[in-house]
């Protein structure tokens, strides 16, 4: 693959596509378009847009995704929980609806884009992995619920605000006694229509006759129909003119492409935010990307991931749209459609045009109500107890983690969730990393291999003790690993030798290697001889050189049995 190819992807597919790769992809693209539209309405409605700015952010960043990105199956556009952090950001910034809040929401894509673009191109797609699984998940969870209760409103047909579960629930207990009664009742329709037909539609199809896969496909257009029936019924009965909210007009083509304007005062201001926005973004999509990527026996790279989001992003940016990221619902349909290569992006992205070119007054008598419907509908399967369940039984302090994350976001704000679990994984692994596990080692009888006394019944002599280490050695546990010999030297009587087992160790640092050399000294004076084994040749490499290596008190031996062939000559006994 040539450099050109590797900075632009689309350039390696594009050789091979065949006419069959494009009647595949066109017909993939007309079901995800049928998808993407009211979940494009919808998802600006959640970042407190106009409707219409959904569709201008599903459009170009297609596009610039299917150029620079690396996945052949991702679909990229607005998803929910970056919609809600881009709505919960602006906020704090100017009043919904407004030309300057439209302004901030820009700027948060202009500056997510050139933050992954940055990540990418120094190759810092790692930074993600901060994030463990157990803070996403509890990250996505709570989210999950705020997105749920911030469209009750909607479901009500009242106004509501708030940041967090408390100032929600509090605002919408203040404005019950303004319900409207059309609205909450085509609202609780629609979201047991919405389910329903997601629960049923698909084999009701089957037993209709359709194939598993036809029926799959079909299935996914359930929450469209939805749209059509009520969006009939609202303007054939014209309960506008009872207080239901509909859309109203959606301006047809796009808006003037240009640069927005930067603020830097505001962009410095919008810079914490819109990083975590790009992060959180960016773990969804490659976590999606990797999943279909294993299924067809494809690869991704993370950090050209990086590089076609950013893309994405700011080409959102500059066509009047919000930050977009690779969606979990649209690339199943995409997959299942049988997408081949990103052509379906672009495919999908001519056809949204197409719709907002001649097709924006269907959208007049939509009502919003149907809108939020279909996103508590999508959003509330993401909430994961089964998963909180598993981690709680497998690791409590990963638990914790996903606790505490879920909380903060729930009673403080997505920000604070999110920096709370960072920080919690961060020291968890320290905590992890400055406590390993270190085990005194005997040979299996009849074999060459070596496992915990406390284990196994291992063959051990009086004069050696054998300490296996699993962790590599820097600052936070050397002292540790000095300590624990010390005790071990001081409980036993007789000891010649202590053989330092080096199979886990894959660095050490120079506070490691201070306290490798003190435990060399101490060992000296006591007339025991310190020895290594099943070093690995980077560690070696760092070694040599230093004063462990030219003073040690013993030898440094290829493999833990041929240490103890050499200093276990005679007949051993059996711990």
């Amino acid at each position: 693959m040539s450099r050109l190819e590797r900075l632009i992807p689309a350039l390696s597919w594009l050789k091979v596509y065949t006419r069959s790769d494009m009647q595949t992809d066109m017909m993939a693209s007309l079901i995800v378009t049928i998808m993407l539209i009211p979940q494009s309405l919808a998802y600006a409605m959640l970042a407190g847009l106009p409707p219409a700015v959904g569709l201008y952010a599903s459009i170009l960043p297609l596009i610039a995704y299917a150029l620079f990105g690396s996945s052949r199956t991702l679909a990229v556009g607005p998803v929910a929980v970056v919609s809600m952090m881009t709505g919960t950001v602006a906020l704090g910034f100017a009043a919904p609806g407004s030309a300057e809040y439209l302004a901030v929401v820009i700027l948060l894509a202009t500056i997510s884009g050139l933050f992954l673009i940055a990540l990418g191109l120094f190759k810092l797609g790692f930074l993600a992995n901060l994030l463990s699984h157990p803070v996403i998940s509890g990250f996505i969870s709570a989210s999950a619920i705020l997105i749920a209760l911030g469209q009750i409103k909607h479901i009500l047909g009242i106004s509501a605000s708030g940041h967090n579960l408390l100032e929600m629930v509090e605002s919408l207990y203040a404005q019950l006694p303004n319900l409207n009664w059309a609205t909450v009742i085509l609202g609780l329709i629609s979201i047991a229509a919405i389910h329903l037909l997601r629960k049923y539609l698909n084999p009701l199809l089957q037993a209709l006759g359709l194939s598993k896969h036809q029926a799959q496909l079909a299935s996914k257009a359930g929450p469209v129909l939805v749209v059509i029936c009520t969006t009939l019924v609202v303007m054939l009965f014209s309960l506008d003119q009872i207080g239901v909210k509909i859309v109203g007009a959606v301006p047809s083509g796009l808006p003037p492409i240009a640069l927005p304007p930067i603020d830097l005062q505001l962009a410095r201001e919008l810079l914490p935010a819109a990083m975590l926005i790009s992060i959180v973004g960016f773990v969804e999509s490659v976590s999606v990307a990797q999943s279909f990527a294993a299924k067809r026996r494809q690869s991704i790279d993370p950090n050209q991931e990086l590089v076609g989001l950013g893309a994405a992003n700011l080409s959102s940016a500059i066509s009047g749209g919000f930050p977009v990221t690779g969606g979990f619902s649209r690339s199943v349909v995409s997959f299942d459609a049988g997408a081949r290569t990103p052509m379906t992006g672009v495919f999908t992205a001519l056809l949204i045009l197409v719709t907002l070119s001649f097709l924006t007054g269907a959208f007049y008598f939509l009502p919003k109500a149907v809108l939020a419907a279909t996103i508590i509908v999508a959003v509330v399967q993401l909430i994961d107890f089964k998963g909180f369940l598993n981690v709680w039984r497998y690791s409590k302090q990963d638990a914790y983690a996903l606790i505490a994350t879920f909380f903060m976001v729930l009673l403080v704000g997505v920000e604070a969730g999110i920096i709370t679990g960072v920080g919690l994984s961060l020291l968890l692994f320290l905590w992890h990393a400055s406590h390993p596990h270190i085990a005194v080692v005997g040979r299996v009888p009849g074999t060459e291999h070596f496992r915990n006394v406390q284990r196994f019944q291992v063959e051990t002599k009086p004069s050696v003790i054998t300490v296996r280490i699993d962790e590599s050695l820097f600052f936070a546990n050397a002292r540790v690993l000095e300590d624990r010999i010390t005790h071990l030297v001081a409980s036993h009587t007789g000891i010649e030798h202590v053989v330092l087992m080096c199979t886990a160790v894959n660095m050490i640092d120079a506070s490691a290697l201070e306290s490798l050399e003190m435990i060399n000294d101490r060992l000296k004076s006591a007339g025991i001889k310190l020895h290594l084994t099943e070093v690995k040749g980077p560690v070696m490499d760092k070694l040599k050189g230093t004063e462990l290596f030219s003073h040690l008190t013993g030898k440094i031996y290829l493999t833990q049995n041929q240490a103890y062939e050499a200093l276990c000559p005679e007949r051993t006994a059996e711990a």
